[in-house]
């Protein structure tokens, strides 16, 4: 289970989210995703867990969104 800094860079900003309205979809602080997106926290397991279901859930969503309209 591997994401790089700059896949979550692009993601996030492919949804149109800012890094507080990640944090809060993800449940991780504002500040580690500035870290972790600026090369400077190598997100533990854990972390990375969160980013990817809050990624997948969020992109499923939009998918719909789309899909509806």
């Amino acid at each position: 289970m591997e994401l790089s800094r700059f896949e979550i860079t692009q993601r996030r900003e492919r949804l149109g989210l800012s890094k507080s309205a990640f944090g809060r979809e993800s449940g991780l602080h504002v500040s580690t995703i500035s870290q972790i997106e600026n090369g400077h926290l190598v997100p533990y397991p854990g972390q990375v867990k969160k980013m990817l279901a809050a990624f997948e859930r969020l992109e499923a969503k939009e998918h719909l969104q789309k899909v509806a309209s």
